[in-house]
């Protein structure tokens, strides 16, 4: 069954990231707090998606290559607990947008204050803000959260009213990145601002994002739905051959 192989292969990459990221010290480190998730390490859920999804599609392959009709059944109904859940989270995301749109902005200020503590946080905040072209999450002043950038009259850091060097308006000509781009550059007027740096919050930059490309995101998530369903059919359709054969003898 092609549908339990590609349930095995990303199990196995899922797998992968997991071990790795657990193993890189370095890397996510500091994940849990930023979170706030009570001590839960996101880690583990990419070891929990990846062992999960591999069993799904080992149990699909050896239960279509044996004629096992028990294999099959379990890979069948777990991939529909999966779908139905898939469902219910999509529903539960329509419904409680404005919750998720404040956890998102949560999740920034939180990166925001520890924007320093982590170089691979670092790195993910700054392609997020060059990516999106924004500044903070809601704004350029959200910044005023890191210990650094803020422009209280105790701040001695020469970084003080200043934003990231990803907050800048990029200058096509430049061939080198000027990290020294953002400072200041909340002391001026907000007309001036906009000449230098992104204004716009990375929230409302995603917001517009997921609108202009709603038909893309949407084709996707229905790809995969119908490719569980597929999946679902297919392995039913099989037990069903396997036990009219075996009734048969």
């Amino acid at each position: 069954m092609q549908t339990s192989g590609h349930h095995k292969f990303l199990g196995i990459a899922f797998l992968g990231i997991g071990l790795w990221a657990w193993n890189e010290k370095g890397v996510l480190s500091n994940i849990s707090s930023i979170t706030d998730l009570g001590g839960f390490d996101p880690v583990w859920l990419f070891l929990v998606v990846g062992g999960v999804m591999f069993i799904l599609g080992f149990a699909g392959c050896i239960g279509a290559l044996r004629e096992n009709t028990f294999l099959l059944k379990f890979f069948s109904v777990f991939l529909g607990i999966i779908f139905f859940l898939e469902l219910t989270a999509g529903v539960l995301a329509f419904v409680f947008k404005d919750w998720i749109k404040d956890q998102l902005y949560f999740f920034i200020n939180n990166n925001i204050r520890a924007y320093r503590d982590d170089i691979d946080l670092q790195n993910l905040i700054d392609f997020t803000q060059e990516y999106w072209q924004c500044c903070g999450a809601f704004g350029a002043d959200d910044w005023n959260l890191n210990i650094y950038f803020n422009c209280t009259d105790s701040n001695a850091s020469r970084e003080r009213c200043g934003v990231p060097f990803s907050c800048c308006t990029k200058d096509p000509a430049e061939d080198v990145i000027n990290t020294q781009c953002g400072y200041d550059a909340r002391q001026k007027p907000e007309v001036d601002q906009q000449i230098v740096i992104y204004t716009k919050g990375c929230v409302p930059q995603f917001e517009k994002w997921l609108q202009d490309n709603l038909t893309i995101v949407a084709g996707i998530f229905i790809g995969i739905a119908l490719l569980q369903i597929f999946g679902i059919c297919l392995a039913q359709n099989l037990v069903s051959d396997i036990e009219a054969v075996r009734a048969s003898w």
